[in-house]
């Protein structure tokens, strides 16, 4: 069978369903496969955008700590 022919299977399968469970299911695996798709950018808040733009130009600016000195500064609490 080709791609084409197996959704057309699919379809007329999920048509004649009448469990519940089973629809849920596959409404669960719709909206994964549809948050995939999606880019992580577009599903983030305008506050967590603009911090991670601020800590991009931090790095270009060269304003960064190096992880061995944080682990250092940190290390009794982790």
């Amino acid at each position: 069978m080709n791609a084409y022919a197996d959704k057309i299977d699919i379809i007329q399968w999920i048509a004649g369903l009448n469990d519940k469970s089973t629809l849920q299911q596959l409404k669960k695996i719709k909206e994964l496969s549809t948050a995939k798709q999606q880019d992580w950018w577009d599903t983030i808040s305008l506050e967590e955008r603009l911090s991670i733009e601020r800590g991009l130009e931090d790095s270009k600016k060269g304003k960064i700590t190096p992880h061995s000195e944080v682990r250092k500064r940190y290390e009794k609490w982790l």
